[in-house]
């Protein structure tokens, strides 16, 4: 497949393109596409935690949105590794939840909140390179998932847990190696790689081929899209690299360690194997003195049987 236009990759167009509402319908249609629901971005609300700043470089690259249902949705795009990223994620989502209900409010008021990470790195052990998790509550010992009684619009309903709590969805992008088939592959595929098909058909990603075309930006543009990119391959050749020396002193570590643990056993084993001799020796000394098999049994160690075969 021969791709005419080179793409700009989503982590900059979240940051610099997709903040724009004209180009809300290249992030609707990928939330559209991942959580089986038509999505419509009201707005793109601002917070400390998506404010641009030089450190960005390497850190959280992120949008918190509204949609038509006052939910919150938030964006993430990590490019490297961070050792405690469940925990951060945790008290992102919470610090979303608490911004935006005013004290006094009724809990009622609380949003529901989506949490999307688009992951450059390996974060675990795993096949899938989709996963999702939310909260629910699953009788012990019945196996049937609680319905909890509310009030909303002044009539009493039933909602499952998982319509108010929190929804997470992790994208482990450099994991994706299919050829591209459903709409959901095709933006992991995008993703990765940074192609579009030209016949694709995609929510969102029709659009993404008008708009994120690197061509179509300015000259200074491309200048500080080409430096992100550089330093983002630069910072993960810096990790690659830390990591296989790490590894190298690891094992290096560990054949010295063998290498001690096997002096320790041999010196274990001589001893023991020295002090078995002279057990025998002993045996067949007294044995000599026809002193009983009982007491050479009592002194020296040794089996019965192995003392009446010396």
């Amino acid at each position: 497949m021969v791709q005419k236009d080179k793409y700009i990759r989503f982590d900059w167009a979240v940051k610099r393109l997709l903040r724009n509402k004209a180009n809300f319908g290249v992030l609707e249609g990928f939330l559209t596409v991942l959580l089986g629901e038509p999505i419509r971005i009201v707005e793109i609300l601002e917070s400390e935690g998506n404010q641009q700043r030089e450190n960005d470089k390497f850190n959280r690259v992120d949008i918190k949105a509204r949609n038509s249902k006052d939910e919150i949705i938030i964006v993430e795009v990590q490019n490297t590794r961070e050792i405690y990223y469940l925990e951060r994620i945790l008290f992102g989502v919470a610090k979303a939840i608490t911004e935006h209900i005013e004290l006094g409010e009724l809990y009622s008021q609380v949003k529901k909140v989506y949490s999307i990470s688009i992951l450059y790195f390996d974060i675990g052990k795993g096949n899938d390179y989709l996963y999702h998790g939310q909260n629910s509550f699953v009788g012990v010992h019945t196996g049937d998932f609680l319905e909890v009684t509310t009030k909303e619009k002044d009539a009493i309903v039933r909602k499952l847990p998982a319509e108010i709590f929190p929804e997470y969805f992790l994208i482990r992008v450099n994991e994706f190696n299919k050829v591209a088939v459903t709409p959901l592959e095709e933006w992991i595929e995008y993703l990765k790689t940074g192609i579009i098909r030209p016949d694709t058909k995609a929510p969102g990603l029709e659009e993404a081929r008008r708009k994120l075309i690197y061509y179509n930006m300015d000259r200074a543009e491309q200048l500080a899209y080409d430096e992100h990119i550089n330093a983002v391959m630069i910072q993960n050749d810096v990790l690659s690299t830390a990591a296989e020396e790490g590894r190298e002193e690891g094992r290096q570590e560990g054949r010295e360690e063998g290498r001690q643990e096997g002096r320790q056993e041999g010196l274990a084993e001589g001893l023991e194997q020295g002090k078995q001799e002279k057990n025998i020796e002993n045996a067949r000394t007294m044995k000599a003195l026809n002193i009983s098999s009982e007491v050479i049994h009592q002194v020296a160690g040794l089996a019965i049987k192995d003392i009446e075969e010396l």
